[in-house]
């Protein structure tokens, strides 16, 4: 599981950091140089995507993921190890539903192309069942390892 959370990592500072540059680079084009880039707002939705889903991967592993988990802290301890089993084992499986819907809209769109950079909307909507299956692995990895949310990463 460190291998996926480093790729994750990686992948993520990656496409982060191509985002920030090309749209810099844009910004510099248009308004200075008075000469845009048709193609950067298209790649800079694409990137967006990536951004978020691979940083969702990374949120899970490091455990910041938006939580309210004051009902169930208020538990007693085995209680509460029920309760952080059942939302991880539900998580993971609403999750595993995204990530097939993801990855049936990205084979039906397979051959529909963007209109200024042709590149195949399967590269957009895979995205999702990548962000999704990540973040549902960990989860699942979390609780049958042993680890509790409560514990540092």
């Amino acid at each position: 599981m460190r291998l996926l959370g480093k790729a994750a990592d990686i992948a993520a500072v990656m496409t982060l950091l191509v985002l920030v540059v090309m749209t810099t680079i844009g910004v510099i084009m248009r308004y200075c140089l008075n000469t845009p880039l048709q193609w950067s707002e298209e790649m800079s939705g694409l990137l967006m995507i990536w951004v978020v889903m691979l940083g969702g991967i990374v949120a899970e592993r490091d455990r910041v993921h938006l939580s309210i988990p004051f009902v169930v802290d208020a538990l007693p301890t085995a209680a509460r190890r029920l309760a952080q089993a059942l939302i991880s084992l539900i998580s993971a499986g609403l999750l595993v539903a995204v990530a097939w819907l993801a990855w049936k809209l990205a084979q039906g769109t397979a051959f529909k192309v963007t209109q200024i950079l042709k590149i195949s909307w399967f590269w957009i909507d895979i995205a999702v069942t990548v962000g999704a299956l990540g973040i549902a692995c960990l989860s699942l990895w979390r609780l049958f390892s042993g680890s509790h949310r409560g514990e540092k990463p």
